[in-house]
């Protein structure tokens, strides 16, 4: 039986190079390809497929929720991250998340499939460079213990925030989530409320240090 396969990155060259290469393997295929996290999510809850390899950047819906969402719908779904950059928040939010693997895309297709048959096996894998940020932020966590202090803001705030860093309109976003035009006001005003942030600009901020966006989306 094959392992069933869920792409999902906003840029249409990936994904045609992923399914071209994972077709190659005679044990995987796929059976869906999603180019932001709302239809990753969607697609999942449609398609169930045995793994998704998730972008962590896209737009409308990040890897990082669009993959809380997955976990929380259908814990048995594997999640791989997939992402260009390294950095500690986009690491630690995907494996916080429920993310199986996190592999970089300049790793070479052979780490993905390594990590997409460790995912079904219910084991992890990580692409090297990552295994050095997760055990040094591990130290720096035991030298320099903190409280892990969660998000203020729920999950439906956080679709409205990054979508609002992404630039679109209230109407638009209300168009995106199917709720009125009020509900997405009074979330902002919640949102604004909750961070103590009066400015568009620092509210844009945020949401670019938090890694709800970013600014190659």
């Amino acid at each position: 039986m094959k392992i069933r396969i869920l792409i999902a990155d906003d840029h249409a060259i990936v994904r045609e190079g992923l399914r071209a290469l994972i077709e190659q393997q005679k044990d995987m295929q796929v059976v869906g390809e999603a180019e932001n996290g709302r239809k990753a999510v969607h697609l999942t809850r449609k398609l169930v497929p045995d793994v998704v390899i998730m972008d962590v950047s896209m737009p409308e819906l990040n890897g990082v929720d669009a993959t809380h969402q997955i976990k929380f719908d259908t814990p048995k779904i594997k999640i791989i991250a997939l992402s260009m950059y390294s950095d500690k928040r986009f690491v630690s939010g995907m494996l916080k998340a429920g993310a199986s693997g996190f592999i970089l895309k300049e790793c070479a297709f052979s780490e993905m499939v390594t990590a997409i048959r460790a995912a079904v096996k219910n084991e992890h894998y990580l692409s090297p460079k990552i295994t050095a940020i997760v055990i040094e932020d591990y130290i720096h966590q035991v030298e320099n213990p903190v409280p892990n202090l969660p998000s203020p803001l729920t999950p439906k705030e956080r679709e409205v925030l990054q979508m609002i860093a992404e630039g679109k309109r209230t109407r638009d976003i209300a168009d995106v989530l199917n709720i009125s035009v009020k509900t997405v006001e009074a979330r902002r005003r919640n949102i604004m409320e909750k961070l103590q942030i009066t400015t568009l600009a620092d509210l844009i901020r945020y949401a670019l240090r938090e890694g709800l966006s970013s600014l190659d989306i």
